[in-house]
């Protein structure tokens, strides 16, 4: 255990700072560090790249925060049944379903006010009650409830430690308009032979991380073709994080039927002779900058990461046949983490325009034996440029939080059967670059 007790001298500062910050009182904290500790010193073993020895701590570590105060919570006799477990987040394959991150961000918060603070906020909040139930309730005038109700938000407010609430909505420049309002007719026909090897460089939002790259795509509801949202992408500059030098890109998504209502992202990307990945996610939270980045676990990987230790996606594309496909059927290799794979050669035909492609497809990892929910069909062409991009969703895909199954939500979509679990087509992504 030489090389342990090496990595953890040279990382456990990161661990205490986080545990230290997460944790209200310092004999807890140190409590706490002790369990983090032992935890790696068991798990060690099992750590196969030594060099991801400081996310692989760090995820511990909030793991035993997010215990600390499940425990802390329940003592309090508080009931948080109606507060939802999961919560869906823009990612890289569009919306993403990231388990408990809000919500536990909303439990330590809790854990952290006093009684009354508590009691008020899940009436009214979680309960639902008016004021004036809420009064008889609890047997005080209303005009209390209502300076209780105010002093319990204003101290949450204070305490909240989530970064990743809803972004400021601000005015901005006008959407460039390159993209139609409906998406023309398209065919997808089979050709004979192999997928062609293809130098993909992009981004899963479209976008080459390199100097000078610009481009617009976007989001086409179906069956309607309808365009519900515009991406302005562009590289504005060279970037380093946590050591590793990258570029700084921009998006600009607004909606298609009022342009004016900007929201404004940052991200920092790497490309590499092999791959391509992002390393970093920022949002304008009021005016406050908030930071995601590839050293945050879970709470990264869940939403921007792909690989193990987020290595990215391989710019070199081949098919390995770890996904087969004849027609709408995938048999898809069991037991693969990451997986991405060339199923075929296709020609697209949008409008009067036609392009030769491979398919190239991507399922979130297996888990238990089933499909994570999220299939991404992605037709590139010979000069490594998306031509169109289809969204699936298995047919129980956050389904608590859209509450009806895919399958009668869009009734008339596509299907593609996965090792016999139903996928159903959601929307499309086209770029600027075919038109």
């Amino acid at each position: 255990m030489e090389d342990f007790i090496t990595l953890l001298v040279r990382h456990r500062s990161a661990a205490e700072s986080l545990v230290r910050f997460k944790l209200p009182h310092k004999a807890d904290a140190d409590d706490l560090l002790q369990e983090v500790y032992l935890a790696a010193w068991r798990n060690f073993p099992q750590l196969k790249n030594k060099a991801a020895f400081k996310p692989w701590l760090l995820a511990i570590a909030r793991r035993k925060c997010s215990d600390y105060f499940r425990k802390k919570t329940a003592q309090l006799e508080l009931s948080l049944e109606g507060l939802p477990d999961k919560a869906l987040a823009d990612g890289r394959l569009g919306k993403a379903e990231v388990d408990g991150e809000q919500a536990e961000a909303v439990r330590e918060t809790l854990a952290l006010l006093g009684g009354k603070d508590r009691q008020i906020l899940r009436l009214y909040f979680w309960e639902g009650l008016p004021q004036a139930e809420i009064a008889a309730q609890l047997q005080i005038p209303i005009g209390t409830v209502k300076s209780r109700l105010y002093a319990a938000k204003q101290h949450f407010k204070a305490q909240y430690p989530y970064p990743f609430a809803r972004p400021k909505l601000s005015k901005g420049e006008v959407t460039m308009k390159k993209l139609p309002k409906l998406l023309p007719e398209y065919r997808i026909e089979a050709l004979d032979g192999p997928a062609f090897p293809v130098k993909w460089e992009e981004l899963s939002w479209f976008v080459v991380p390199r100097l000078e790259e610009a481009l617009s795509w976007g989001m086409y509801d179906m069956p309607s073709r309808e365009c519900s949202h515009i991406y302005d992408m562009k590289v504005t500059g060279k970037a380093r994080i946590h050591g590793i030098e990258g570029v700084e890109l921009t998006a600009r998504e607004s909606p298609f039927s009022d342009k004016k209502e900007v929201i404004e992202r940052t991200f920092i990307a790497e490309l590499t002779d092999t791959h391509c990945r992002f390393l970093a996610a920022f949002r304008n939270d009021n005016g406050v900058r908030s930071y995601l980045t590839f050293l945050d676990g879970d709470a990264f990987m869940n939403i921007w990461g792909f690989g193990e230790d987020n290595c990215g996606t391989e710019t070199s594309l081949f098919a390995k046949g770890l996904i087969r496909r004849e027609g709408d059927t995938l048999t898809v290799a069991a037991n693969h983490p990451y997986l991405q794979d060339l199923v075929g050669r296709y020609r697209i035909t949008i409008g009067e325009r036609s392009f030769d492609t491979v398919c190239r497809i991507e399922i979130n990892a297996p888990q238990e034996g089933l499909l994570n929910g999220v299939l991404a069909e992605h037709f590139i062409d010979k000069n490594g440029k998306t031509i169109l991009w289809r969204r699936y969703n298995r047919s129980d895909w956050a389904i608590d939080h859209y509450k009806t199954p895919w399958e009668q939500q869009l009734p008339d979509n596509q299907r593609l059967i996965v090792n016999g679990n139903t996928y159903i087509h959601w929307y499309d992504c086209v770029t600027d670059y075919i038109f």
